[in-house]
This record gives C-alpha cells, structure tokens and sequence, in this order.
C-alpha cells in the first residue's frame, strides 16, 4: 500500500541544539495501517506525533503526506482540518460545551452549513453509543465517554489520519478496553490510517506494527507477532 505519510530524516532540537527531541528519524505509515509508537517517556514519541500533525516544524527533514511536503503546505491550520483528526490523553474538551457542540469546534470554517455539520455529530456520537449523553457536559460524563467525544470531535472532518496521544492513558481498565474496541471498529469502517503513541500494550497488541522509539531515533520495526 502506498505511504500516506512519510518523514525523513526528521529532527527536532532545542536549546540551539543542545536538547534533542528528534535526531534523524525516518518513517513510513501506508495508508489505512494503525501503528503504534511505544518507548520510555522523554523519548520524542509525542514530539514526532507532533510534526506529523503540523503542530511543530522540524529542525531539518521533510515529511510529506502522500506526495505533497509540508514545507509547502501554506495554511496548517486548513490542513489540518481537512486531513488530521486528533484524539489526546485528556481530552481537551471545552468544558462550558456540551458533547454535542464540542464535536462541532473543528467544523468552524469549514464548507458547509451548521444544520449538516451538527447532523453529522450527532450520528458520531449515536455511533459512539452517546445517544442519551448529547447535551451533557464534560464534568457529568465518565472518563471513557469524554474519550469517545473526543474520537467523535476527532472524526467530524473525515480525515485521512488519525494521531492519538496516549488516548488510554486517563481511562481504568474498563474505559480502556471500550475505547480500544471503538478506535479499532471505526478504523475499519472508515478506512482511516491510525497513529497511535502509547504506553498501553493493549493498545500495541491492536497495531498492525510497533514502531520503537528511544532517545530520539527509531529503534527498530517490528511487526507485531513476529
């Protein structure tokens, strides 16, 4: 299958180069695989999710998605809202918005009328089997469907790729186990390419590959089971 993303020989320093986040990583995600990133904390897991989804530019390498690098992507920010939907450890929901309406933030600015866009988070969040939690608050819901709204808001844009940062980090085993299923279902209804960092061998035992990472470089590659 083709790469979907490819990055190459990415770092990223700090300090003028004395901290090292990243240190000539290259990667590959073909399109629809789910990947797991795994390592210690403080080895660049996070930092590399974050030049994927734009949030950061690298000292020095390209990465592309599909054939477009993004040195040239001119607007991030519409980039982002058209390819990249992310799901984070602790949510970042708002919490004077309901369910409902924190899955319609990233639709602000995008084509299309309020009535569709809340038509289609809805349907997520029914999906989701939010069907009686639309018009709750953060602060009246569990951890696991504070999650699911979040997969929900991340889901709203029909990206190409989904980047979840320890999306079970905040969860009990439970919880865990219920957003696994759904990040793992939705996966394979939508087609999406799912790029997970994680701590969770739960989670690693779902990826189609485990990429290990340590001290900013990738370790090695291997798939799971092998």
């Amino acid at each position: 299958m083709e790469a979907i993303v490819r990055g190459e020989n990415l770092a990223l320093h700090f300090d003028a180069g004395k901290t090292r986040a990243l240190d000539g990583i290259d990667i590959e995600i073909r399109q629809g695989e789910l990947v797991a990133i795994v390592g210690p904390s403080g080895c660049g897991k996070s930092s590399l999710l974050n030049l994927i989804g734009t949030l950061d530019t690298p000292t020095s390498g390209e990465i592309y998605f599909r054939s477009q690098p993004y040195s040239t992507i001119r607007d991030r920010s519409l980039f982002r809202r058209q390819h990249i939907g992310f799901i984070f450890q602790s949510f970042h929901l708002i919490p004077t918005l309901n369910a409902l309406d924190n899955v319609i933030v990233p639709t602000i600015g995008c084509p299309g009328s309020v009535g569709k866009h809340r038509q289609r988070a809805r349907k997520l969040l029914e999906e989701l089997g939010l069907r009686n939690r639309l018009d709750h608050f953060p602060n009246t819901m569990s951890g696991g469907e504070r999650q699911r709204v979040a997969i929900a808001r991340a889901l709203i844009n029909d990206p190409d790729v989904i980047l979840a940062d320890e999306p079970t980090g905040s969860l009990d085993t439970a919880n865990t186990t219920h957003v696994l299923e759904v990040i793992a279902d939705i996966r394979k209804q939508e087609g999406l390419t799912v790029l997970v960092v994680t701590h969770d061998p739960s989670v690693s035992l779902l990826a189609d590959r485990v990429v290990h990472v340590r001290d900013g470089k990738i370790e090695d590659r291997a798939r799971v089971g092998e």
